[in-house]
């Protein structure tokens, strides 16, 4: 009884396989098509350990470590440079947005600084015309032409 043997009738599917390796379909997935040479090669032991591990190394769904841990390392730089072109532009807009408060700022104090110069101004021309102001003595009053009982009364 071989190694590999699942059925009674293997013994003759293995000899099959030996006489018979040209009945293989051509082409690169040949094999797969064709129920005889499946269950033929499978019968045979060295060479069906021998394909299926192949097979599942090369298979779509099973993925060599090395190149699966690569891939996670690709995905990762793509993630952190995705969020680095994120922070950056966030970055350049704060930067932006506090220069624009700065500039709004200098603006706002420029036209304060213009306010209090117009009403320094204005002040400096009311203080000049309020100095004569009490100044005349009753002396000076009394030399007016206006009678002191009438200025009450104006």
């Amino acid at each position: 009884m071989p190694l590999f043997h699942r059925n009674s009738v293997s013994s003759s599917s293995s000899a099959r396989s030996i006489e018979e390796p040209n009945q293989r379909s051509h082409g690169l997935f040949g094999g797969r098509n064709s129920h005889s040479s499946h269950s033929s090669r499978r019968s045979s032991g060295s060479y069906s350990s021998g394909h299926t591990q192949r097979r599942s190394l090369l298979g779509r769904h099973h993925e060599d470590p090395s190149i699966a841990a690569a891939k996670e390392q690709v995905l990762r730089a793509e993630s952190a440079e995705k969020a680095a072109d994120h922070a950056l532009r966030e970055s350049r807009m704060a930067v932006r947005e506090a220069r624009d408060h700065v500039k709004r700022l200098e603006h706002e104090a420029a036209e304060e600084a213009r306010l209090a110069k117009h009403k320094q101004h204005q002040a400096k021309s009311i203080s000049k015309r309020a100095k004569p102001l009490g100044r005349k003595s009753d002396s000076d009053l009394s030399s007016m032409s206006v009678p002191l009982t009438m200025i009450g009364h104006v």
